[in-house]
């Protein structure tokens, strides 16, 4: 297998670029490479999804820091990460909880009760959707990293038959009170209890599928609703999606942020949808009747006599639904007049007699003013 690239150099920017210049940066790359412009190129197909790949875990302010300090290895599930950054080191969380404890005494010299139910982390994601799935709504199934409750000794932590034992040290509290000298007397603080290691309680025989945390991080598949109308960057939430709660407290939240891949021909703004469209030389002087593709299908387009580029129409209707309420926005056509190229001679003849009868001077000059020869 290849060796993954660096996602900064694939989607060319700095370390330290905004997150605006992410996103500018892959919409480029996007729609240079899209596969409907690229139809069975592999190359060009290879690049869009690697640019998907970088800017989900880029635009993800926790999934960069991640990626910024471990690599590709951050969200390789063979290198011990569990996709969900030190909560899948099994435990080192607490470490580093109770490290702090003793150094602040718990912060401001309290401690909750460690008995108390928690609510679980709420867990962050992107999903990336095309513009049509956006526009009208979809499913999208996602897997993700998330502590469940160890079914086997349902959150208790002890081995079946057992009991943990309140810790005889803090009488479950998680701390004891410590006295100092210093200059201004004997200080009393609060640090978390050794025997327990802050947890107000002491298991003799812990749980063999656990190791006595009373949870486990299982990988998930998770079903999400895009609802129609759905912008890049907005997030939907799931309630009790997340990490599972602590000591009986309540799940955390699963909040997946929508990541929209350009088009190869619209732009949005909203719900309005916007686009650029050709036409000929003689359908901008004459007139003429196109089709032009809309979200719902191609539709005809009446083009007037003397059309200019840069010349706007509207289409009612035609654009995004609204997130939240009835109705569309509308698609906006600007039209670009191409200028003919490699006529033959008697096509250019047509067009000088063309310009005579306009009044129209056609031959070249030189910087001087002068007619060439």
């Amino acid at each position: 297998m290849a060796e993954k690239r660096d996602y900064y150099e694939v989607l060319g920017v700095s370390k330290d670029a905004s997150a605006d210049e992410l996103k500018k940066a892959y919409r480029k790359i996007a729609k240079e490479n899209h596969p409907d412009l690229h139809p069975g190129d592999k190359a060009c197909e290879e690049r869009f999804k690697e640019a998907n790949e970088a800017y989900e875990i880029l635009s993800d302010e926790d999934k960069r820091k991640k990626y910024d300090q471990f690599g590709h290895a951050a969200f390789d599930p063979n290198q011990g990460f569990g996709g969900g950054g030190f909560g899948g080191f099994g435990g080192f969380g607490d470490i580093f909880g109770d490290i702090f404890g003793d150094m602040f005494g718990g912060f401001g010299g309290q401690r909750s009760n460690p008995n108390a139910p928690r609510k679980g982390n709420d867990i962050r994601t992107n999903v990336t959707v095309k513009f049509e799935e956006a526009a009208f709504g979809t499913v999208k199934e996602i897997f993700i990293s998330r502590v469940e409750q160890c079914t086997d000794c349902k959150g208790t932590g002890c081995a079946e038959g057992t009991t943990a034992e309140v810790c005889p040290g803090c009488k479950g509290s998680g701390t004891v009170m410590t006295s100092q000298r210093t200059p201004f007397g004997m200080m009393q603080s609060p640090t978390t209890c050794q025997k327990c290691k802050g947890r107000g309680k002491i298991i003799h025989s812990p749980c063999k599928t656990c190791r006595g945390v009373g949870s486990v991080r299982r990988q998930h598949k998770e079903e999400i609703k895009i609802p129609a109308g759905i912008d890049d960057g907005q997030t939907i939430s799931k309630r009790g999606g997340g990490d599972a709660g602590i000591n009986g407290g309540p799940n955390g939240d699963l909040r997946v942020t929508v990541i929209l891949q350009p088009h190869a021909i619209f732009e949005r703004e909203g719900a309005t949808v916007m686009m650029e469209q050709d036409i000929s030389y003689a359908q901008a002087v004459l007139g003429a009747e196109i089709e032009v593709p809309t979200l719902d299908g191609k539709v005809k387009l009446t083009i007037p006599e003397g059309t200019q580029t840069g010349s706007m129409f509207r289409l009612k209707g035609k654009g995004v639904p609204f997130l939240r309420g009835q109705g569309r926005g509308d698609q906006f056509i600007s039209v670009r007049v191409v200028v003919p190229k490699n006529l033959n001679a008697n096509q250019k003849e047509l067009l000088r007699q063309f310009a005579a009868t306009m009044g129209e001077e056609h031959e070249s000059k030189n910087i001087f003013g002068k007619k060439k020869k």
